[in-house]
């Protein structure tokens, strides 16, 4: 069992968590594995800042366009090959840097989830039927039927984990929160070797980054973008359109907001988001605040130091 430590870059979006990976990966002999969940989608582009090739500086990067737009990929399926990827980096003598917003992705790979049952795979496209027609509500109120306990802690429109939830019953006849109680969550070997590094730039500056970006994603072509993505066959409900930067332009093109709503409500929702991510983070073990952007070299500075610290302290 390998016990070198491993760096995951984190914070909230916009904050420059790819440059600030680019350049431990460059200082240490490293490459990056993505821990974003939306910029493992093929051609879900523009609101995933996924870096550019010219950009990245020779670092490899990996799990970045894998899987295609309409394939359910969950944080599990995400562990599961970064694993094999921090495997064969390591096997080449090299040192993995993990790069990424998604909080759950790191949960999933530093805790043994519940033994799950194997999944009737039809049973997510007739949710995804009923949640258009009826919306997101009523398929929680499904979930308030046969699993109340659950239902109690997910939100109304938290359709993902209700559909999670509802799969898992459908498939088993037993409730996901039984699974849980009979398989608690157990820490797995990189619970211990994760350190996370958490950019805490100035909240005003953040929010004004967020919202300029969300401006040119517009202006680069982001609705044409999901325009394509659906005329190719990409429902409207998948999930790589529940993140932040499509969600309320997918509600735009569906008659139900105007333009200028969604460009509002895709600003403030991810300046909410940014928040949330910070509390997320707080609650974590292992973590090195880092005040400032990613990009700024005080804060390059800083992470070089505490890096080379964790790096000797585990020899």
């Amino acid at each position: 069992m390998n016990n070198e430590p491993l760096i995951a870059i984190v914070g909230p979006t916009a904050s420059g968590k790819s440059d600030l990976g680019i350049a431990l990966a460059l200082a240490f002999d490293g490459e990056i594995i993505n821990c974003d969940s939306v910029q493992v989608y093929r051609g879900v582009n523009i609101a995933t800042a996924k870096v550019p090739m010219e950009e990245r500086r020779g670092v490899p990067h990996h799990l970045i366009d894998i899987v295609e737009p309409a394939v359910n990929f969950t944080a599990v399926d995400w562990a599961e090959a970064a694993k094999q990827v921090i495997a064969e980096i390591e096997a080449r003598g090299r040192r993995a840097i993990l790069v990424g917003g998604t909080g759950f992705y790191l949960r999933a790979l530093t805790t043994k989830f519940f033994d799950s049952p194997e999944i009737d795979e039809s049973i997510r496209p007739r949710l995804q039927k009923i949640m258009q027609k009826r919306g997101a509500e009523h398929l929680h109120r499904m979930l308030a039927r046969v699993d109340s306990k659950l239902a109690r802690k997910f939100a109304p429109k938290d359709w993902s984990r209700v559909t999670r939830a509802l799969e898992v019953y459908f498939s088993s006849g037993r409730p996901l929160s039984e699974w849980q109680e009979r398989s608690p969550e157990e820490p797995t070997e990189f619970a211990e070797r994760l350190h996370y590094f958490v950019l805490e730039p100035p909240r005003e500056e953040l929010y004004e980054r967020i919202n300029r970006r969300v401006d040119v994603m517009v202006e680069r072509g982001l609705l044409e973008e999901i325009q394509n993505l659906i005329a190719s066959g990409v429902p409207p409900t998948a999930k790589a359109f529940n993140a932040h930067g499509y969600k309320r332009f997918v509600e735009y093109l569906l008659g139900r907001r105007t333009l200028e709503s969604a460009i509002e409500q895709m600003k403030l929702d991810t300046r909410h988001y940014a928040k949330r991510q910070w509390t997320w983070w707080r609650a974590q073990r292992n973590t090195h605040w880092l005040a400032g952007f990613g990009f700024e070299e005080k804060v390059i500075d800083g992470a070089l130091r505490i890096a080379v610290q964790i790096y000797q302290a585990s020899r």
